[in-house]
């Protein structure tokens, strides 16, 4: 009796992501490469970490609804993203792509290494003891690690084409083509660079 082959769901039927391999072994479960047809969780995964359990591609098209944010600085918000999934979704299938077609390789695993080489390892904190502040260095949690490098790459590409011709797309694609490659043209690859050098003078 011949065995009958199970086909795979695509990602979004383009995407295989049968092979996708994630380097660091400590961010492997909180990077979801789940295949689906429809990428989209409705709001309804709001337990402690299940964000974990969200498709990687949702979660970078749900950050680019607050593209403007940096820290604590609420800098600006963009009418044609706030609460626009699906336009936002559109951009990121755009800005995927747009990295197949330059990289000549699988775009979900190019936008996994941008992830990677754009997360920090450790980071520091302000403690206060006996009414002084000072600096320490502490070690970035995987989900933390993962959120902040979504973050460093939507907002490094939206500043590359705030006000100017470049469409978000295009901006995107670049900045994850850069941060997989860990250049220092890259916006989250330089925050990395940079808060490793802020914890390591904290020590």
């Amino acid at each position: 009796m011949s065995e009958q082959k199970i086909e795979q769901f695509k990602l979004f039927d383009k995407y295989d992501v049968s092979e996708i391999a994630v380097k660091d072994p400590a961010m492997r479960p909180y990077i979801c490469l789940t295949p689906k047809l429809l990428v989209k969780s409705h709001g309804r995964r709001t337990a402690k970490l299940m964000s974990s359990k969200v498709n990687i591609v949702e979660r970078l098209a749900n950050r680019l609804a607050v593209p403007g944010h940096l820290g604590r600085k609420h800098k600006i918000i963009t009418n044609w993203s706030s609460g626009q999934y699906n336009k936002n979704m559109h951009t990121v299938i755009a800005a995927l792509d747009i990295v197949e077609k330059k990289t000549q390789r699988n775009p979900i695993q190019v936008l996994v290494e941008a992830i990677e080489n754009g997360s920090p390892r450790d980071e520091i904190t302000v403690i206060e003891s006996g009414g002084a502040r000072y600096p320490q260095a502490v070690d970035c949690s995987p989900m933390r690690r993962v959120n902040l490098a979504i973050r460093w790459i939507v907002v490094g590409s939206y500043n590359r084409c705030f006000g100017k011709k470049i469409k978000m797309a295009d901006s995107l694609a670049n900045e994850i083509i850069l941060a997989s490659k860990g250049t220092m043209e890259s916006f989250a690859a330089s925050k990395k660079n940079e808060a490793e050098k802020q914890a390591d003078s904290a020590r």
